[in-house]
Order: structure tokens, then C-alpha cells, then sequence
């Protein structure tokens, strides 16, 4: 067996590590280690093992077969790239396997995460409201953006329109909140209302050009079932959600692609097997690989410093109005000078997403991986804990990591970078909580007022 397999073999025993003991999790734990095992495999297992079967030459407008890779040949580069993915995921699912046990080992272990009820805001009627109100705003804000032409889409480096920007994050937050938290005695309701949830963030990333809505509506479904309970029913769903949004996906793209287009992308396909050629568009939208081939090409200690990781995480909390000058910004960063330093991107600007191996790697070598790693365990423990809280600016930002990919695909600076970005529409949203809360308690409080006998309303004419 060569060496390049044997490195696929064992990042594919890592992520099953991980498959098995969240499997003795309970709730939404279990939910996300799950996607994070099914998002890494497709970078770090499918697509090197597609690399290494099909050897396919590199082209234009095909981004699979990385150019580095195919010059230095597929099984020698690729045993190379995967060495720090080896370390930093079977550190990872120690960590997994770790908190599995000592989970297990506590006698309330099930307390917070088997049931729904557990959850605070799950059918809370203000926090529902306060939920479909953000989704009406932020609708609002996502027609005024494509009307505009400043609704962005994947990889840019910046919203044309920060404004409508902040505004289009409401409906994501309301959609995400109500497909988790809405309750209805009937089925029939609910299956209405995260059914055309669901569509509307199957809409939005054809707009857009993103698979993050729509997986992150797909995840959302997931988080339900999990604070409801699993039935083979639900699973079923599940995976035919999502089944049908990667499908669907690639349906609404075609649409937006000319003939010439489509011709020039049947030719690029043309040199895969036909059992991977409808795979290949999931494909391409999941790129780790690259970034591990970026970190690869410019080695450990290539980038920045311990204080200026502190300096820029600490900035990127603060609101740009606030800080007085341009926050730093690691995925375009990581596009200049880390891809830059292998690949030209003089003529490119782009934000990529670095990942937590590759980002460590670079910063510190092994022992950056380790710690990146164990950052994103730390956050997605935060992040399972929020769902459940009682503080509304929590289960806000929790139902922000639902959509966001930060725990899939950002290492610490970029993961931080998307909490200051997302904490000003929590903000909003808390803001949004109180008023609806403040309206239904004067409304209760005028609809239970006595009324006047009728002579006494009559006495008070004379």
C-alpha cells in the first residue's frame, strides 16, 4: 500500500473515531460531530482518494486537481499534505473520545441534552415571534440587496453593502432559530413552516452562490430532531434533506450557467469516471485540501506571531466604528501570503477558508495544530451549551454557528472574526426580544383589564 493511501486510511480512522463516540453523546453533540466528520471526510478523505485514483490533469475552471500536487506527483505530495490532517484529527478525536467518557461517567449526563424540554426558548411564544419578525426584516433586507445588486456571494472579501449585510443576518438568524426552536401541537404546521424555511435558504444560496445556508438550514433540521428525539422516521428525513439540497444545488447553479459554460465544464469532466462526475460539484465547493497544500508549501512558523494572533483576535471583536481602522481579515490574509507564496494571486482577491490544521500548522507548527484543534473542541462545547441557555444573547449566537461554518472550516482567527461579525446582529436581536416581550406584556396587560359595568360608562356621560 502506498503511503499516500495509508495517510487516507488513517485520516478516515480518525473521523470514524469521532462517528463512534459521538454516537455515546446525547443531543446535539452527537448531531455536530457527526457533520463535522461527513464536512472533513469529503475534504480530507473523498477528495485525495479521488486524486489518487483518477490522477486527473490539471485545467481550468476545475479546481479538484490541485497544479502543486499533480507537479509533484499525487502520492508523494498528497502522503506529505496529509501529515499535519493525520496529527491534528486524531487529536481531535481523542479529545471527542475524552469528553464521550467523561460525559457518560456524570451521573446527570442526560439531563440537559435528551429533551426538548431542556431547551429554553423551544416554543418560548415571545422568543417565537421575536424569531419570525427577525426572518420578515432580514427577507426585507435580502430583496433589497439583490435588487441592488450588493447581495455578494461566496469567497469575497467584504459585503458591498455592510448595512444590508447586517440586516440579510437577521433572516438567517430567524430562519436557523425557527426551524430549531418553533413548536406547534400540529405537525402539519410545523412540517409547513420549516419545510418553507428550509426552501427559502435553498433559494438564498443559489442567489448567493454559497452551499452555507442551505447546509446550515440541513444542520438546523438535525439540531430539531436531536432536542426532540430521533426516530428512524426523522434520520430518514434527514438524509434525504440533505440528499435533496446538495442536489438541488447544483440543479439551481446549472440554471444560472450558459451553454458555453456548460459545454466547457462537460469537456473539464470529461477525464473522470462517471461513478464520481455527479459528485463533482460537492466536491469543489469542499477545498481544505488546498489549504492543507498552502500550509504544506510554506511550512511551520511562516506566518504571524503569537502577539499579533492576540492583537488581530482581540480587534476583530471590536466593531470597525469602534476600532477607528480596518480590521485584519485571515481568509483574505491567508490569500495573499499564504496561497500567494505558491500559487499567483496578483490578479485575484478572495477570502479562503484556512481551517483550524492548516491555520496552526503555519503558525506553529504540530503544536498549533494541537491547539487549533482544541480550540474548535473548546468552541463547539460553548457552542452546545448556548442552544440550551437561558441568556438570550447566547441562543443567539448559537443559532449563528448553526449557519456559519467556523467549526468546519476556520481556524482561531477567522472563528473569532465571524463572532464580532455576528455580535452586533445579537445585539439586534435581544433588542428585537425586549420590544416584542415589552408589546405582549401591555397588550396582556389591556386585554385583562376589567371593563366598566355599563351604567357606570353611562353615568360618566351625563
Amino acid at each position: 500500500m502506498a503511503l499516500a493511501q495509508f495517510q487516507v486510511l488513517l485520516v478516515a480512522g480518525a473521523l470514524a473515531t469521532m462517528v463512534i463516540a459521538a454516537m455515546y453523546l446525547p443531543g446535539v453533540a452527537r448531531v455536530f460531530l457527526i457533520a463535522q466528520s461527513a464536512h472533513w471526510s469529503l475534504s480530507y478523505v473523498a477528495r485525495p482518494a479521488v486524486l489518487l485514483w483518477v490522477q486527473p490533469q490539471p485545467n481550468f475552471g476545475d479546481n479538484v486537481p490541485d497544479p502543486r500536487l499533480a507537479d509533484y506527483g499525487y502520492d508523494a505530495s498528497i502522503a506529505l499534505v496529509l501529515k499535519p490532517v493525520v496529527f491534528g484529527l486524531w487529536v481531535y478525536a481523542a479529545l471527542v473520545v475524552a469528553y464521550a467518557v467523561w460525559t457518560r461517567l456524570r451521573p446527570e449526563h442526560n439531563i440537559n441534552e435528551k429533551s426538548g424540554g431542556a431547551a429554553y426558548f423551544a416554543g418560548n411564544p415571545v422568543f417565537t415571534q421575536t424569531l419570525f419578525l427577525l426572518y420578515g426584516v432580514g427577507t426585507l433586507g435580502r430583496l433589497a440587496a439583490v435588487a441592488s445588486g450588493s447581495s455578494g456571494s461566496a469567497g469575497e472579501l467584504e459585503s458591498p453593502n455592510p448595512i444590508l449585510n447586517l440586516v440579510s443576518i437577521l433572516a438567517t438568524l430567524g430562519a436557523i432559530g425557527l426551524i430549531v426552536f418553533f413548536r406547534s401541537d400540529s405537525a402539519r404546521t410545523t412540517a409547513l413552516v420549516v419545510g418553507a424555511l428550509t426552501c427559502g435558504e435553498l433559494v438564498w444560496t443559489a442567489m448567493v452562490q454559497s452551499k452555507t445556508p442551505i447546509m446550515g438550514a440541513a444542520l438546523a433540521i438535525a439540531v430539531r430532531f436531536a432536542m426532540t428525539g430521533w426516530t428512524r422516521g426523522k434520520v430518514a428525513g434527514v438524509l434525504s434533506i440533505t440528499g435533496i439540497a446538495v442536489g438541488a444545488f447544483g440543479w439551481l447553479q446549472s440554471l444560472k450557467t450558459t451553454t458555453e459554460a456548460k459545454s466547457q465544464a462537460a469537456l473539464v469532466d470529461s477525464q473522470y469516471p462517471a461513478v464520481v462526475k455527479p459528485f463533482l460539484s460537492i466536491l469543489r465547493r469542499f477545498d481544505l485540501l488546498e489549504a492543507a497544500t498552502d500550509a504544506w508549501y510554506v511550512g511551520p512558523h511562516s506566518w504571524l506571531t503569537p502577539g499579533q494572533v492576540a492583537q488581530h483576535a482581540l480587534q476583530s471583536l471590536v466593531p470597525t466604528q469602534l476600532l477607528g481602522a480596518e480590521k485584519f481579515r485571515s481568509g483574505a490574509a491567508w490569500a495573499d501570503q499564504v496561497r500567494g507564496a505558491s500559487v499567483d494571486m496578483s490578479t485575484v482577491q478572495v477570502s479562503l477558508a484556512e481551517g483550524n490544521i492548516s491555520e496552526g500548522y503555519v503558525l506553529g507548527g504540530y503544536a498549533g495544530v494541537a491547539l487549533g484543534v482544541t480550540f474548535t473542541f473548546v468552541m463547539l462545547i460553548i457552542w452546545i451549551h448556548s442552544l440550551y441557555s437561558r441568556y438570550i444573547g447566547m441562543a443567539v449566537l448559537g443559532l449563528a454557528l448553526i449557519e456559519v461554518p467556523v467549526l468546519f472550516e476556520r481556524g482561531i482567527l477567522g472563528t473569532v472574526e465571524t463572532v464580532g461579525k455576528n455580535l452586533q446582529a445579537v445585539v439586534l436581536a435581544w433588542l428585537a426580544y425586549l420590544v416584542v416581550g415589552e408589546y405582549r406584556r401591555r397588550v396582556d396587560e389591556i386585554s385583562s383589564a376589567p371593563i366598566p359595568p355599563a351604567e357606570t360608562r353611562t353615568a360618566q356621560w351625563v
